[in-house]
């Protein structure tokens, strides 16, 4: 079977594009979940990848779970009411765990609908871009189902409570000018640049240390969680070892010299 996620490599930027065009990326195989994991367990292995793009294949970015699959009770919504949850849990929810863990920063690339957990997808990225043939919508409700992959807990940080209860509430879908409005994603462009600026925004990005970036996000994502003084503490420990790495080393003498940077990742 062709894998649901297809890669590019591009010096220290991996595109990654979910490929199910016929079911506009919807999410509902065990395998697509572990695909996700496998990913994210080989990036924190490799060094040399600095900033992922995630975007999807054709017109959608990715449609949420596979309404057909819950209508006949198939792939991870079959079961007894035991067997769903632990399909829950070993499954999409793995993904969450596995992506906005992740220390590379990654771009979420909406060129599409970005529906039900499409949309808590691109949320569990760090900065998300859309097209403006974007589409959003948390839209469990509509379907008598309830967020179940973390998007309660992803939503309101991005978008505030109330904006995200309205979400959550009706179902109802907002457009990418909307969504730039209420802060869901960072900018909006032409439907066909959309790669183009993402791959623009990802190499600012990438022309960063990597040991800096990846200990940036682990601070930002701590700091969701922890109270200030314990922060600090974490930020003065990561401090310490960015101070001892040849690539901060590079970064003051290239700034004092007036000359681009190389580094090494070292």
């Amino acid at each position: 079977m062709t894998p649901f996620l297809v890669t590019e490599r591009s010096d220290a930027i991996l595109t990654v594009r979910m490929n199910r065009p016929e079911t506009r990326n919807a999410l509902s195989d065990p395998e697509q979940m572990q695909e996700f994991v496998d990913l994210c367990a080989q990036l924190k292995r490799d060094r040399s990848v600095k900033v992922v793009i995630l975007t999807g294949t054709a017109n959608a970015f990715c449609a949420g779970g596979n309404i057909k699959d819950m209508r006949e009770r198939g792939g991870i919504f079959g079961g007894s009411p035991y067997e769903l949850r632990e399909n829950y849990r070993n499954g999409i929810q793995t993904i969450p765990l596995a992506l906005y863990e992740l220390d590379v920063p990654v771009i979420a690339a909406v060129n599409g609908p970005a529906i039900g957990a499409g949309l808590d997808l691109a949320c569990m990225c760090d900065i998300r871009i859309a097209g403006d043939n974007a589409l959003f919508a948390e839209s469990f409700v509509r379907l008598g189902i309830v967020p179940g992959d973390g998007g309660a807990w992803l939503l309101p940080r991005i978008v505030g409570m109330p904006r995200a209860s309205l979400m959550a509430f009706t179902g109802d879908t907002i457009d990418a000018a909307k969504a730039l409005a209420w802060g869901l994603v960072a900018d909006v462009v032409p439907a066909a640049a959309l790669e183009e600026e993402a791959m623009k925004l990802a190499r600012r990005i990438a022309a960063n240390p990597s040991h800096a970036l990846r200990m940036t996000k682990r601070l930002l994502r701590e700091g969701q969680h922890m109270r200030l003084d314990s922060l600090l503490e974490l930020s003065a420990s990561f401090q310490a070892l960015a101070h001892y790495t040849e690539d901060h080393h590079e970064a003051v003498a290239a700034f004092i010299e007036k000359r681009a940077p190389e580094y090494t990742g070292k």
